[in-house]
């Protein structure tokens, strides 16, 4: 028999963050967050306590943890779509189709109490955490922003009248063969920047470029990212949040910023410092070794993530993606970067696939959002 049961006791939360570090212990393709980060949550001050309500559950058969899962009501995404959604994420189990069942039950009742409609997910409490299901790419090593999870989830969740909702698509990206292409996109970009009197940014480090531009990509995010699927409002705690997050690894080689003839920001992306390949084979705790090889990676990077691309709907259509292409390209040719990954892409948007084209993409990855009705 499955017992499932709220999260309450200290024990109890070890046993839901060691879960999947113990289920996945071995698999060179699964990256453990950081295991301070994960924490967070338990915690009185926990940043997204003023926009959720929220469940954590375990699952056991004969005392023994079997599995866990996360149910989340975003009570501000909520508002701004006028939805009665509940969230699922954090769902790891074994092979085992009534652990499964179980879990997904416990937290459907949950939000039917809340006076919730639907289910959806994996999703987290905002996008800027791990979501989505992998269900392509289960032999590929994966990014520090992304969560693995093994085959047979997806046929769990299916079996459970969940259908898909959205995919997204994970891509490597290569610098191609250098050439006459290549100063084409250069061309381009300087006949842009002279028609539309544009100029890139510049920053001397990590604390220069956040100390200059964050207002400006939090002000490009919300305008470019309403719209699309999961996202929900920045508070001001999620903003500092995530300025404190990057200020230990952003790079100003690895960033990318467009501004206007009154330094006002059109178009903004940067990349971080692969972070997975210091963490695949721990726990995610800040161990002395694990310390030195996270510095490593971040001072000499041979894979880069791309972390976030916005850009001002009024810029849409006049090229500015050519020059962002540009800056990519010079990434990875000036640096001693071997390749970049995409992090997520949501497949049908096609601005930011049709720009990919201009490099030797390489799919590797795909994941997907669920939903299913509650009754």
């Amino acid at each position: 028999m499955i017992e499932v049961r709220p999260v309450t006791t200290k024990r109890e939360q070890r046993e839901f963050l060691n879960f999947p570090l113990d289920l996945y212990a071995g698999n060179p393709c699964f990256v453990p967050p950081l295991y301070a980060d994960e924490r967070k949550m338990f915690q009185p001050g926990f940043v997204y306590n003023d926009c959720c309500d929220f469940i954590c559950l375990n699952a056991y058969r004969d005392g023994k943890m079997v599995g866990r899962i996360l149910g989340i009501i975003q009570k501000a995404a909520n508002e701004k779509n006028g939805e009665r959604r509940a969230r699922f994420g954090h769902f790891d189990a074994i092979d085992d189709p009534e652990v499964s069942a179980a879990l997904f039950g416990a937290v459907e009742r949950w939000a039917i109490e809340k006076g919730m409609d639907t289910l959806c997910g994996p999703l987290a409490f905002s996008d800027l955490e791990r979501e989505g299901l992998l269900v392509e790419g289960f032999d590929q090593p994966q990014t520090f922003e992304e969560q693995y999870n093994a085959e047979y989830y997806q046929h769990h969740i299916e079996r459970l009248g969940f259908e898909k909702e959205v995919d997204w698509l994970e891509f490597r990206l290569y610098a191609p063969e250098p050439s006459e292409d290549e100063e084409d996109l250069d061309k381009l970009t300087d006949f842009i920047f002279r028609r539309y009197k544009l100029h890139f940014g510049e920053s001397k480090n990590a604390k220069d470029f956040l100390d200059r531009y964050k207002d400006g990509i939090f002000r490009l995010l919300d305008q470019s990212y309403e719209g699309l699927y999961g996202t929900v409002p920045f508070t001001d705690g999620m903003k500092k949040l995530m300025v404190d997050n990057f200020r230990l690894v952003i790079d100003p080689k690895y960033t990318a910023v467009i501004l206007d003839e009154n330094d006002r920001m059109v178009c903004f992306g940067f990349a971080i410092p692969a972070l997975a390949p210091a963490l695949v084979g721990t726990r995610g705790r800040y161990t002395p070794r694990v310390l030195l090889r996270l510095l490593k990676a971040i001072k000499h990077p041979k894979i880069i993530d791309l972390c976030l691309i916005g850009v001002d709907p009024e810029y849409l259509n006049r090229g500015v993606s050519a020059a962002f292409a540009s800056a990519i390209l010079h990434m990875l040719r000036d640096t001693d970067v071997e390749y970049a990954e995409t992090n997520l892409n949501l497949e049908d948007n096609y601005a930011i696939l049709n720009l990919w084209r201009r490099f030797n993409a390489v799919q590797a990855k795909r994941r997907r959002a669920y939903v299913k009705k509650l009754k």
